[in-house]
Parts: C-alpha cells; sequence; structure tokens
C-alpha cells in the first residue's frame, strides 16, 4: 500500500513538473504595434502602371512570347489532368470488377464485357485531353 503510494505521488510530481515545464515553453504574443499609412509617391505610381499594362503584352501581335508560353502550361495541365483522372478511374473501375467477379463468378463474362466498354470510354477522355494537348502546343489558333 505504502509503495503504490509513493508510486502515485512521484507520477503526480512527474506531471506537474512536465506541465510546467511546456506551459514555460510558450512565449506570450507581443503587442500589435499602431499602422503607419503607407505614402503613395511617383516610384509606387509607376509600378503600378507596369503591372497593369504588362498583360497586355500577351496580345502583341508581333514577337509576343506569352502565347506560347502559356499554351505550354495549358498543354501540359491538359494532358495532366486527363492522365490522372483516367487512370483513378480505371482503376477504381478494375478493383471493383474484380471484387464482384471475386463474389459472384458466373457473372465474369458478363462483368468482363461491361469493363472493357467502360475503359475504352475512359480512355477516350484522355485521347481528348492529348488532342487538345497538341492543338495547343502546334495549331494553336492564338498565333497567327
Amino acid at each position: 500500500m505504502a509503495r503504490s503510494v509513493i508510486r502515485t505521488s512521484v507520477a503526480a510530481v512527474a506531471a506537474v513538473l512536465c506541465v510546467v515545464s511546456i506551459s514555460s515553453a510558450f512565449v506570450a504574443a507581443p503587442a500589435q504595434a499602431p499602422r503607419v499609412q503607407p505614402q503613395v509617391t511617383e516610384t509606387t505610381a509607376a509600378l503600378s502602371a507596369v503591372a497593369l499594362t504588362v498583360p497586355t503584352a500577351a496580345f502583341a501581335d508581333e514577337g509576343s512570347v506569352w502565347i506560347p508560353a502559356l499554351s505550354a502550361v495549358g498543354a501540359g495541365f491538359a494532358i495532366g489532368l486527363a492522365a490522372i483522372g483516367s487512370g483513378v478511374g480505371q482503376g477504381i473501375a478494375s478493383g471493383r470488377c474484380i471484387d464482384g467477379i471475386s463474389r459472384q463468378p458466373e457473372v465474369a463474362d458478363d462483368l468482363r464485357g461491361v469493363l472493357l466498354l467502360s475503359l475504352a470510354f475512359m480512355e477516350s477522355l484522355t485521347i481528348y485531353g492529348l488532342v487538345i494537348a497538341l492543338v495547343l502546343l502546334f495549331a494553336n489558333p492564338l498565333i497567327k
């Protein structure tokens, strides 16, 4: 009995010390300083004007780099998202088909036919993404 009281008191003291050491690790947040309104100078106005006119460079007639660069980024997104979406969909469909065949082996032929048809439709969406990417890269209607 005495031994359990000693162990309990030692555990309680250790817990109190742990809580005290953890609570001293936190630092109070500093008081917020009053905000000063920034002064608008000619440099700020000039930088703002430049920032507003830079996107219009994408519509320049000759020598514009923005349209091909953004088309390459769009092509990357098109093929990447199409491949990811199709891969996830095909994996889920195949897994569910295998689950169905393992539960009812007598309907394996029916499930296999439906699976192959659905996989073909899913793959066609990936091919559409590839076509969009190729159009953006090689036959871009935005470039004259």
